[in-house]
């Protein structure tokens, strides 16, 4: 059974930084991409970021480029979003997401999400 475990939300203030991370089991990651969407409430899911299945090629937002990270690492089975520079924009539910295919519009397998709350 494949699952995605999002961890490493909470509050932070302005300015400050948080990393994100996505455990995931059941055998996909060594071949799956990996992307990075938040929700904040009462807007759409917006992807943030997404990192190809051999970790080589990175996309991002507009809204994050330069200040987030996404990386992944093969022996934990683990995908990271690292957040710098956070602003209180960037306030939202967090989740990780999985697709053979990269296809973002419906990926294959998502996680549960975890709150991230910029706030001073």
């Amino acid at each position: 059974q494949v699952q995605l475990v999002e961890s490493g939300g909470g509050l932070v203030q302005p300015g400050g930084s948080l990393t994100l991370s996505c455990e995931v089991s059941g055998g996909i990651f060594s071949n799956h991409a990996m992307a990075w969407f938040r929700q904040a409430p009462g807007k759409q899911r917006e992807r943030v970021a997404a990192i190809n299945w051999r970790g080589t090629d990175t996309a991002y937002a507009d809204s994050v480029k330069g200040r987030f990270t996404i990386s992944r690492e093969g022996a934990k089975n683990t995908v990271y979003l690292q957040m710098n520079s956070l602003n209180v924009d960037d306030t939202a539910v967090y989740y990780c997401a999985a697709d053979f295919y990269s296809e973002w519009a419906s990926p294959a397998y998502w996680g549960r999400g975890t709150q991230v709350t910029v706030s001073s």
